[in-house]
């Protein structure tokens, strides 16, 4: 019985015309593959999950394919010894290092060393360093001269997640690919390929709610599916309500009902609602994250005609927008701030629940208040009746004042 190969492993491109998302980087190193001017080292970065690794055997493929039309058309044939060796990490002459296991300057000496050997099998000799900024200073200098002028035959490829470690001299000798992470739709559409070459089928909200929490990475969405599957224990169909399970992530329409009841400045039902989701999970700064996405979701609702809620039923999206018509922009973006300060004293506090909850009680007491601007116009009233009857102004104008002391107010730190 063969072991089970992960999506993320099975699905891995190949060749370039399969890797997703990286349009800028495949047109470069094609053009330069088609024309034979190559670089003698690259650096990839980006975020986990992207593809900087499977980039570099992807080059390493083309490059030493024995195939005659693969320089040609910058497309490896996957089928000659090289490829399939390469593919496997198997290839003598493509050596892969973890630099995150060997950093230091002797590791970088054995590759300096060997750079004067001409390839035994392949047409280039090609060094693909992962996780090069864990290289010791000293292993970095030992690699500077051999990296500016390496031998026709040799090829370096570094990956690196943390660009800004790697020494500037060591950038110099290099070109570099910044390798972009994809937005949700790219990875939907990406998924949903996916899913229809195994003979699955997932409702539409349950891929979006992957392509959310994977943050850009395909690794990372293929990762989540293999999960989702094997939750829903490979069935044919996957729903959104297993892969919110599953992400432990609470009922949006739960979330949004908590934010109604703070907006409404109800403790005792905000402080109900909070008490049903920490049931059920213990996890509040996600609870805290889900209820700043609202904020956000509401506000570009309230701003913009037609905005489109992806990822929201239209049970949620009816609910958003009845939100939106109701509060004001200034009590958005002063929820907002206190939500978002709201996530660093979870993070230092010693009881997140609490922290949580009195969180809640400073934004009901905020939504308690009254509203300034009509405050200040009535003092203003009550203490020039005349002046306001007679339509005489002072030297500073009522409006003027008044909005002298909301911009003050506004630009205070919230407490």
């Amino acid at each position: 019985m063969s072991s089970y190969l992960v999506l993320a492993r099975k699905y891995r491109p190949q060749n370039f015309d399969e890797l997703v998302g990286q349009e800028v980087l495949v047109t470069t190193l094609s053009n330069a593959i088609t024309n034979n001017r190559l670089h003698h080292a690259y650096i990839l970065t980006g975020i986990r999950g992207v593809g900087k690794t499977t980039t570099a055997r992807i080059i390493a493929k083309t490059l030493n394919c024995l195939n005659i039309d693969a320089v040609k058309n910058a497309k490896a044939c996957d089928i000659c010894d090289n490829c399939k060796m390469i593919a496997a990490s198997k290839h003598q002459d493509v050596i892969e290092i973890d630099a995150a296991s060997r950093t230091g300057v002797d590791d970088i000496r054995e590759i300096i060393d060997s750079v004067a050997y001409a390839p035994v099998m392949a047409k280039y000799k090609i060094y693909i360093i992962d996780e090069v900024h864990m290289l010791s200073n000293s292993a970095f200098n030992a690699l500077l001269k051999t990296l500016e002028e390496p031998p026709a035959h040799v090829k370096f490829i570094f990956a690196t997640t943390e660009i800004r470690k790697v020494p500037i001299t060591i950038l110099s000798r290099c070109q570099r690919f910044d390798l972009r992470r994809l937005d949700e739709k790219e990875i939907e559409i990406h998924l949903e390929n996916i899913l229809q070459k195994e003979n699955f089928e997932a409702e539409k909200q349950a891929l979006e709610l992957i392509a959310k929490m994977s943050e850009g990475s395909v690794r990372d969405s293929l990762s989540l599916l293999d999960q989702a599957l094997a939750s829903n224990n490979h069935k044919k169909f996957l729903s959104a309500q297993l892969v919110e399970k599953m992400l432990g992530l609470t009922d949006k329409i739960k979330t949004i009902e908590l934010f109604e009841s703070l907006l409404q400045g109800d403790f005792s039902s905000a402080l109900k609602n909070f008490f049903e989701f920490y049931s059920h999970s213990s996890d509040v700064l996600q609870l805290l994250h889900d209820l700043l996405e609202i904020t956000h979701k509401i506000t570009s609702v309230k701003l913009v005609q037609d905005y489109k809620l992806e990822g929201y039923s239209k049970s949620q999206h009816e609910k958003i927008a009845a939100i939106a018509t109701k509060i004001s922009l200034n009590s958005l973006t002063r929820i907002w701030q206190m939500f978002s300060k709201g996530i660093s004293e979870i993070n230092f506090s010693s009881s997140p629940k609490m922290a949580f909850e009195m969180l809640m009680v400073r934004i009901c007491h905020m939504i308690a208040l009254p509203n300034l601007q009509q405050v200040l116009l009535s003092v203003n009233e009550a203490q020039n009746p005349v002046a306001q009857k007679s339509g005489e102004t002072n030297d500073l104008k009522s409006d003027d004042l008044v909005n002298e002391i909301l911009r003050n107010f506004e630009g205070a730190k919230l407490i």
